[in-house]
């Protein structure tokens, strides 16, 4: 039986992993803080851990239950992120260390510690989430868009440097995804820092795309969790899966635009007019 274990996995794509994992006979390790959003992955066979990414002691412990007592770990998901929306003014710095502290320092150490064991075993597969933000630029998401960026640097060095081992590391960007917290979080904190700051007018135009692009037209976390699988599964997996199509699509094409005629396109979407932000002023008042 092989063995998974995969961060946050209370709800969204995290937990429809683990319950694809579970169902293709894999020993799942399910981890997340809200231990108490799990207990239905419980009930299916999945072993349930605590986990808090800013605390180093509970990432060790967590890497401890999924490969101590000479247990061999085939894959690490590191799926467990959070997006610290809000314009870059307005957002405290505390928050944006919060958000490197999850997305980047706490995925880096699962990696560090979860590696001498897929070294022992001489295999095992580390797939990283990272997204379509990773590789682009949107205002509000000035910390959000760094912490993926930095996953992708973190995961491409990595390949490289684990595949002497017959390690590989992977990484799945998707575009827009619905049916998960992660947008309620990033609408959460881009209200509380810029709606009612100098950059109303943007912000509410921002958040009327956000709920479009999320509630709306997102991808079903099931369709997430098949690409992982198949990432943890197949025989030569690529380096990274950007899905849909048309996220690989707009991946590709944003190799050739110059920065200009992005800015001009996020200028046309998400620049407020006049009107606007006379509204957003008054409504301030």
């Amino acid at each position: 039986m092989k063995t998974l274990l995969i961060t946050g996995a209370s709800a969204g794509i995290g937990k429809k992993t683990a319950e694809l994992f579970l169902k293709k006979g894999w020993k799942v390790y399910a981890a997340a803080r809200r231990t108490e959003k799990m207990q239905d992955l419980k009930a299916k066979g999945a072993s349930i851990i605590h986990l808090d990414l800013a605390d180093d002691s509970s990432i060790k412990k967590a890497i401890d239950i999924a490969c101590g007592e000479g247990k061999q770990l085939d894959a690490l998901v590191n799926n467990a992120g959070f997006g610290a929306h809000g314009m870059l003014e307005d957002v405290p710095i505390e928050l944006a260390r919060k958000q490197f502290e999850v997305n980047v320092f706490g995925l880096a150490r699962m990696c560090q510690l979860a590696l001498p064991n897929m070294r022992k075993a001489g295999s095992g597969r580390i797939i990283n989430m990272s997204s379509i933000a990773g590789k682009t630029y949107m205002p509000t998401g000035s910390w959000y868009h760094a912490s993926k960026h930095a996953v992708e640097a973190i995961s491409d060095c990595l390949r490289i440097e684990a595949a002497q081992f017959g390690i590989k590391v992977i990484m799945i960007e998707p575009g827009p995804v619905g049916g998960t917290e992660w947008d309620d979080t990033a609408l959460v904190n881009l209200k509380k820092y810029s709606w009612n700051s100098a950059y109303a007018a943007m912000t509410r135009r921002l958040v009327n795309k956000f709920r479009g692009n999320y509630r709306e037209k997102g991808l079903k976390p099931e369709t997430i969790a098949a690409v992982i699988y198949k990432a943890a599964t197949t025989a030569r997996p690529s380096a990274r899966y950007a899905v849909p199509f048309k996220t690989k699509a707009c991946l590709m094409a944003l190799r050739f635009l110059p920065d200009t005629l992005l800015d001009f396109t996020y200028k046309l979407l998400f620049e407020p007019s006049a009107k606007e932000i006379e509204e957003a002023e008054k409504s301030q008042d």
